[in-house]
């Protein structure tokens, strides 16, 4: 299945999905630890969640073992394309300056951050010519 046909993570898809992409195939109970982390959420809806993501095709899952092991189905950096064009065409009309100007304007970048944006902006400028 290509990604195209897979469904778009829900925030809590994203959430679990992040965590595979870090950890790569894991269990349903150290995912639940992960998430556990930042806020509480019982075993059976994590459970619950991974079995709905491999329905959908967003997750693999390997039975060969007592307890089942997921792992990502799709990419980080295409799933965070897809993303990010769906944003960009919805909430800044397509446009990618005014994506980056209401993200940038914020103040959260670091200024490491912003060095590695200035490069890739030299880099991408040196590219066209």
């Amino acid at each position: 299945m290509t990604e195209d046909k897979r469904s778009k993570p829900t925030e809590s898809e994203l959430e679990i999905l992040q965590i595979l992409w870090e950890h790569g195939p894991s269990s349903v109970r150290f995912v639940n630890e992960q998430l556990n982390r930042k806020r509480e959420v019982g075993y059976t809806t994590t459970l619950k969640l991974m079995q709905i993501m491999f329905e959908k095709g967003l997750a693999r899952r390997n039975t060969d073992h007592r307890s089942h092991i997921y792992e990502a189905n799709v990419e980080e950096g295409e799933t965070q394309k897809r993303l990010l064009d769906e944003l960009m065409d919805a909430a800044f009309r397509g446009s990618a300056l005014k994506l980056v100007v209401q993200a940038l304007g914020n103040g959260n970048a670091s200024r490491e951050e912003l060095d590695e944006i200035k490069a890739l902006i030299r880099k991408l400028e040196s590219d066209e010519s």
